[in-house]
């Protein structure tokens, strides 16, 4: 069973998520990163690919971006630190980015790449749906990949409908119509919008993303949902304290 599959049949509330961006603040810190994310109660971690033109992201996660690939970070370095850490870790680990890279990098070789790091779960916000459904859904199920899609507050009944039938492990819920981000308290018009998400009933997990930033904003959407990622906020936290202090920004919204 994919290990976030697993995951959430045995936790389905106040799921963790921590986003990073491989290669920053230094080349060789991802490995570093992802054990101490574990060590530290992390329920799974999304692993970021920089990318020079990543439209989803706002300036904190850009400038991260533009760092890794000044440190010389790319998609084969990448694997090599992931496949590095595959036996040490069992938090599910999951790959976002943009479909060039995948295009760019071959689409057979990067699912391979998946494979041999043990990475089932990809998150491509590019990626049409139409061309997932013509094309990546039996790519990726021939090599085990899972396809996460996001929604915002204006994508229709219809398409989250649609979305939660051809998702195997969560929903991407994004928290407001903008680039990643924290954006301070979660606003009563966000509420609302998480509270229609959850009456629709949907099979799949939803995890909430873009603007979580402290306990408190975790906590607020954690009543609605059944987690949320922070990232924006965690990038910031390394590049101020370096990876040796994680625990307390873990510990700062966890306990």
């Amino acid at each position: 069973m994919n290990s976030l599959k697993e995951l959430f049949k045995n936790k389905d509330k106040n799921l963790c998520s921590v986003f990073f961006t491989a290669g920053f603040p230094q080349l060789n810190d991802t490995v570093s990163i992802i054990k101490s994310l574990e060590v530290n109660g992390i329920d799974f971690i999304e692993v970021g690919l920089p990318y020079s033109d990543p439209l989803a992201d706002g300036p904190t996660i850009q400038h991260s971006s533009e760092v890794a690939l000044n440190n010389g970070i790319n998609l084969d370095i990448i694997f090599d630190q992931l496949i590095a850490v595959k036996d040490e870790v069992k938090t599910p680990l999951v790959l976002m980015g943009y479909l060039n890279q995948v295009l760019k990098y071959g689409e057979e070789r990067f699912c391979e790449q998946c494979v041999a790091c043990g990475i089932e779960t990809v998150i491509l916000p590019d990626l049409p749906m139409l061309e997932y459904e013509n094309h990546y859904k039996k790519l990726f199920a021939k090599y085990g990949i899972s396809n996460v899609f996001l929604i915002t507050p204006q994508t229709s009944e219809e398409r989250i409908r649609k979305i939660d039938a051809l998702t195997e492990t969560f929903i991407y819920v994004v928290a407001s119509a903008s680039i990643t981000g924290a954006k301070g308290e979660i606003s009563q018009d966000q509420i609302t919008y998480f509270e229609r998400i959850k009456a629709m009933n949907l099979k799949s997990a939803l995890i909430v993303g873009f603007g979580i930033s402290n306990k408190t904003t975790f906590d607020t959407v954690c009543k609605y949902v059944n987690g949320a990622i922070i990232g924006s906020a965690f990038i910031k936290f390394l590049e101020s304290n370096g990876v040796e202090k994680i625990d307390e920004f873990t510990d700062g919204i966890l306990k």
